[in-house]
């Protein structure tokens, strides 16, 4: 254990809370249910907008912004997206403060809004009101739009990072002339959700539908990764859903189609959030602190000097600097840790604490030998090798590192999925070997909720590659012709 960080297996909430503050990524704010993103932590989600932004411009989406309050008569206008948030609704009621006379701060009451505001939960109502006056003909379309910003759902419960009152995300928020073309742009995004989360986040995900009980409020199909973290509960990691023609009616969005009529436009929308660095932190670190995969990694190596004079560390600064600008000409970014005012044992704990994937020390007898030590941030092994040909070898590296943290999450995955036939069984594999599983289920809304409300366990999913198999529901006996996926989640 790193830094006063208690075990994962001795408690894995406390592990995860301990691990997000002592590494520096986020810390509670004087708001209840909001939090701090420390540099840190915020670099790290840079790297992921990085990534993403450029993944959702190479398919033919522009970045916009849309305002942070909405008139609260947007949301009557939608009924089942209003009662998925309307629990969860921040509203401002008054514009203005003002000092009561005894230098007490009070809102002034002759300030009310005529209409109160709602902060964004998410951005539906706003956006297709704006698309009204963009939409007129099928010319127009499609619109491929997408927002970075922060929203707000006023949480009871909440986790840094998993479940904030305030978040960042990006909400992706496209219109088109045809249901088969918004389909095919909800498929196209949650092709792109698994694609980062497999290759960048090493983080093997299964690709399904939720269940009506699950959708998106005001969707009539949500599409959705999947992930396991290592305490065995399942973390939705992205959705992307077909709104059909819902918000277009409420808004009253037509255009002219190609035959000459009136038809309302079709509709997706599509987000992952800051939640993503709860589900790196949660499915590869470990006891001794982060392991950030190096794909995603602000450091991807750090080097540390080992010193006992200025004249020493002047001449291992100067290897440092040849090597530096090798790594930098491959994209690795490479942090010298040429503090005087640590111990490199100190270094060696915060860095290995901080996640970075690949550790190089260098002393003066290494300067001499041709020689530095490689160690590993993922399996914790250390080698000595030359410095010849070294930053061809720290590129091989982490690319190993980065096929190596995912194989070790898919392993973890596939000897944490297992399928249960009965309900007792079901109850019994819930608690032995927590993790996803794969049952038969009669599809009804009634049974789903049962199961929920006796065993705290959700379907996560129904599997886009569930294989047709002739079963019974563990819960009522009736037919079922395939398996979906259960977990308790977070």
């Amino acid at each position: 254990m790193s830094k006063g960080i208690i075990s994962k297996e001795e408690d894995y909430s406390q592990w995860y809370n301990d691990l997000v503050i002592k590494a520096d990524l986020a810390e509670y704010s004087p708001v209840r249910g909001c939090m701090v993103i420390k540099p840190y932590g915020y670099s790290i989600w840079e790297k992921m907008q990085a990534v993403l932004d450029k993944m959702f411009k190479d398919t033919g989406h522009s970045n916009a912004y849309f305002p942070l309050l909405i008139p609260k008569s947007f949301f009557s206008k939608e009924a089942s997206h209003v009662e998925g948030f309307a629990k969860e609704c921040a509203v401002v009621t008054h514009y203005r403060l003002k000092n009561d006379g005894n230098g007490q701060i009070i809102v002034d009451s002759d300030a009310k809004l005529e209409e109160e505001l709602i902060i964004r939960p998410t951005s539906e109502t706003i956006i297709w009101n704006t698309y009204k006056g963009w939409i007129q003909s099928y010319r127009d379309l499609p619109i491929l739009v997408n927002q970075w910003a922060n929203v707000m759902r006023w949480e009871m419960r909440t986790r840094l990072f998993l479940r904030t009152s305030e978040f960042l995300w990006q909400e992706g928020h496209t219109a088109h002339a045809t249901s088969e073309e918004a389909i095919a742009e909800a498929e196209q995004m949650l092709e792109v959700y698994a694609d980062f989360a497999e290759n960048w986040l090493a983080l093997p995900v299964v690709r399904g539908r939720k269940t009506p009980n699950e959708r998106f409020a005001g969707a009539l199909d949500t599409y959705c990764i999947e992930a396991l973290m290592q305490d065995g509960k399942a973390l939705q990691a992205g959705t992307s859903h077909f709104l059909g023609q819902n918000f277009a009616k409420a808004f009253d969005v037509k255009f002219t189609n190609r035959e000459g009529k009136q038809d309302f436009v079709w509709a997706t929308s599509w987000g992952v959030s800051t939640r993503l660095l709860g589900a790196l932190i949660m499915s590869h670190s470990d006891d001794a602190g982060l392991v950030i995969p190096p794909m995603l990694a602000p450091i991807q190596v750090v080097v540390v000097p080992i010193f006992k004079s200025d004249e020493e560390l002047d001449t291992i600064s100067e290897y440092v600097k040849g090597l530096t600008k090798e790594l930098k000409a491959k994209n690795i970014s490479v942090k010298f840790d040429n503090r005087d005012t640590q111990r490199p044992g100190f270094k060696f704990a915060e860095w290995e604490l901080k996640g970075v994937p690949l550790r190089i020390a260098i002393g003066s007898r290494d300067l001499q030998n041709g020689t530095v030590e490689l160690a590993r941030r993922d399996t914790k092994t250390k080698e000595s090798t030359t410095q010849e040909g070294l930053a061809d070898k720290v590129e091989q590296l982490l690319a190993d590192i980065q096929q190596n943290m995912f194989k070790k999450a898919f392993d973890f995955r596939e000897a944490n999925t297992v399928e249960a036939n009965d309900y007792e069984e079901f109850k019994r594999l819930l608690d032995e070997q927590p993790g996803f599983i794969a049952a038969h289920w009669d599809g009804t809304p009634e049974t789903e909720q049962k199961i929920k409300d006796e065993t705290k366990a959700t379907i996560r999913c129904i599997p886009l590659d569930a294989k047709e198999e002739e079963g019974k529901c563990i819960y009522t006996g009736k037919p079922s012709n395939k398996r979906v996926l259960f977990a308790r989640a977070y």
